[in-house]
């Protein structure tokens, strides 16, 4: 069966549990828009003075909560979190497979070159991150429209560009941490491990302007809602970083896969 097929029919059952996911997550969390609505400027008096470090990890900082858009915008900060996970976890996981479930041998008696396998592969997962893309977006504008029928739908589609964006990174880290790591079974958690660091190191950044200089290093900060549904939009430093990020990542996994021994 061709590679990139089979990764598909495999991938089904797990991106299904995903949608799911994303169905309760989005769901759930603009119900509760009514009750920010009718409180008026209260709410926003109310989430103002709880401490910076609340505000930092509910991604509260300058966003209205009483209108739709500051509303997504907050809850945008845990999609994306859960847009990152699932890209990082897609990615180490479709390299590290083969040799974690003992099928490297199936895989290595077909003709067929390892940089096709690898290239396969990311066809597949690209598929699966622009299905999980477009699924939020849906379900994002879905709901935004019954609670607010003439809410304007850019910021939105601006976010979901900056989400794509942060899924194509980690995705490309997951598959490059696959690549160069020879302990298959430590690769998801090294990719994870990654992502976490560069979450908490954002909420660092938030927390301290001190730490304002290590936001480059961290791509949680390249996309946040309260800059893309604002004035400042998209920045093209962080454009810039993102490709060199995807690309350098990328051309490390096609490197690494065509020299490692693999594990039968």
């Amino acid at each position: 069966m061709n590679i990139f097929w089979r990764e598909l029919r495999n991938s089904r059952k797990s991106m299904i549990w995903w949608m799911v996911g994303l169905l309760f997550m989005v769901v759930s969390g603009m119900s509760k828009y009514d009750t920010m609505k009718s409180t008026g400027q209260t709410v926003n008096e109310i989430f103002g003075a709880m401490p910076k470090s609340l505000q930092a990890i509910f991604g509260l900082s300058s966003l209205d909560l009483t209108t739709i858009t500051g509303y997504f915008g907050m809850l945008f900060s845990y999609l994306v979190l859960m847009a990152a996970i699932h890209a990082a976890l897609l990615g180490s996981t479709m390299i590290a497979k083969e040799e974690r479930d003992k099928t490297s041998e199936f895989l290595m008696v077909k003709p067929v070159s390892r940089t096709r396998i690898v290239a396969s592969k990311l066809a597949a997962s690209l598929i699966l991150l622009f299905l999980f893309n477009l699924v939020t977006y849906g379900l994002s504008v879905g709901m935004v429209n019954y609670y607010e029928p003439s809410a304007d739908l850019s910021g939105i589609r601006r976010l979901m560009t900056g989400m794509l964006i942060l899924q194509l990174i980690f995705l490309s880290v997951g598959m490059a941490v696959a690549a160069v790591c020879h302990r298959p079974k430590m690769t998801v958690s090294i990719a994870t491990g990654l992502l976490i660091i560069t979450y908490i190191l954002s909420v660092a950044i938030e927390l301290n302007d001190k730490l304002d200089a290590l936001r480059y290093l961290t791509p949680f900060k390249y996309f946040e809602a309260k800059k893309l549904m604002g004035n400042t939009g998209f920045e093209g430093v962080y454009i810039g970083l993102s490709a060199v990020i995807i690309l350098g990542t990328l051309i490390l996994t096609f490197m690494a896969y065509q020299k490692r021994d693999l594990k039968i």
